[in-house]
């Protein structure tokens, strides 16, 4: 009897024993299976969605939403559930700074969509403290991936030099001499003026006028009679946004868009065509990405666009802006991780397919190598909207190095 008694206690101990290792191990996987439902990739969006730049930055909302949708589609990127946060900067540095922070603190700490360059250069210096990394998809000043570049900030699109790069040889066939320059006054204005004006020189031509005036000036006509007063036979503008159609609306108005040949960057973009209407028509400029561009990475891109966003073509910033979110995830893959610090690491001189074909970082200063395009706006298809008739390769388009730029190991 007491043989028996014993025996049947061994087997509870044994029972009670199997049922708390079996629970151990239950709580581990539910631990583990927790840690890794936290551990996605956020992706945190600090962009103008009021204020000047508004219409950019929905662009950019839009591009960022679209990418993600078809990332979680597919379920994920290397296993990670992918989100974003979007928080308005209204384009303001000081506020762009707030935000960016905000967002890291939350664990938004990939972040990218940001719109004026001055906004990129008040983020870049705090990466490091924040552990965050930044992917620019619209900012262009030469400083971002020149003297003011940081390890942990990232170009995906076309800087002020790649532009300059294209305008020298489209200017070298124009007729007009003397020209006038019309930017905002900012990083990028005043860094798109200066590049013009050394392709200017450099094929025979005077700059006669260069203007500045402030992010979301709304009366033009003092500046519009400069440039008239000028002598100028050609103009060449940088301004976007809202500004792009104030100035261009009053310009013709005034007459200026019939006397003085006109081309930009940024100026002519899809969605500034269609606020613009007729104005628009026969304006140049540089095109940096346009949905027909006819490549099978990016027709097929075009084709989901359409169907997601009830037959819509996505817009310049947009396709940029999810190119960007395509280096992004394939970073993510790379690295095997979603922490800024490997994201990085993975996009340093890293090599990415795009919906403008392979395309690779410089190490030298994190700028992507791109080919660019110039065109002008005419109705295709009973629409107005810009039209590639240049194209140039990467190794043409993108200037070697400056040299201003001193990157950190990472």
């Amino acid at each position: 009897m007491e043989e028996t008694v014993t025996r049947t206690n061994s087997l509870k101990l044994r029972a009670l024993g199997a049922a708390s290792v079996l629970a151990l191990a239950l709580s581990g996987t539910a631990h583990i299976g927790a840690a890794h439902a936290q551990d996605m990739l956020k992706i945190g969006v600090p962009t103008a969605m009021s204020g000047t730049y508004a219409d950019l930055g929905n662009q950019a909302k839009r591009a960022v939403e679209f990418a993600i949708a078809e990332a979680n589609a597919r379920g994920g990127v290397a296993g990670h559930k992918v989100e974003a946060k979007i928080l308005d900067t209204e384009a303001k540095p000081d506020l762009a700074r707030k935000q960016s922070e905000r967002l890291a603190l939350e664990g938004y700490k990939v972040l990218t969509g940001v719109i004026a360059s001055g906004e990129a250069l008040a983020i870049a210096p705090m990466l490091d403290r924040w552990d965050a990394l930044y992917v620019a998809t619209v900012t262009k000043s030469d400083k971002i991936t020149g003297d003011s570049c940081v390890r942990r900030a990232f170009r995906v699109n076309h800087q002020d030099a790649q532009d300059a790069a294209v305008v020298n040889p489209w200017l070298a066939g124009r007729k007009e001499q003397k020209w006038a320059i019309i930017g905002m006054d900012g990083a990028w204005g005043r860094g798109s003026g200066a590049g013009f004006k050394e392709a200017a020189t450099a094929n025979g031509k005077s700059v006669v006028a260069e203007l500045y005036p402030p992010l979301g000036a709304t009366d033009y006509a003092a500046y519009i009679q400069q440039i008239k007063a000028s002598g100028a036979e050609g103009l060449w503008v940088a301004l976007a946004g809202r500004d792009a159609v104030s100035f261009a609306t009053q310009a013709r108005q005034f007459g200026l868009l019939d006397s003085v040949f006109t081309a930009g960057v940024s100026f002519v973009t899809d969605n500034t065509v269609q606020a613009m209407g007729e104005t628009a028509k026969g304006i140049h400029g540089i095109i940096n990405y346009s949905a027909t561009l006819d490549t099978p990475e990016n027709k097929s891109f075009v084709a989901a666009w359409a169907k997601h966003y009830n037959g819509d073509q996505p817009s310049n910033f947009e396709g940029e802006t999810y190119l960007g979110m395509q280096v992004i995830f394939q970073a993510v893959e790379k690295a095997k991780s979603v922490k800024p610090i490997d994201i990085a690491r993975a996009m340093s001189g890293g090599s990415f397919d795009t919906i403008l074909g392979r395309v690779a970082f410089r190490p030298e200063d994190n700028q992507l190598i791109l080919p660019n395009y110039f065109g002008h706006v005419a109705e295709t298809d009973g629409k107005l909207r810009p039209v590639v008739t240049m194209s140039f390769p990467a190794e043409q388009a993108t200037p070697a190095p400056s040299g201003a730029c001193k990157l950190q190991k990472l």
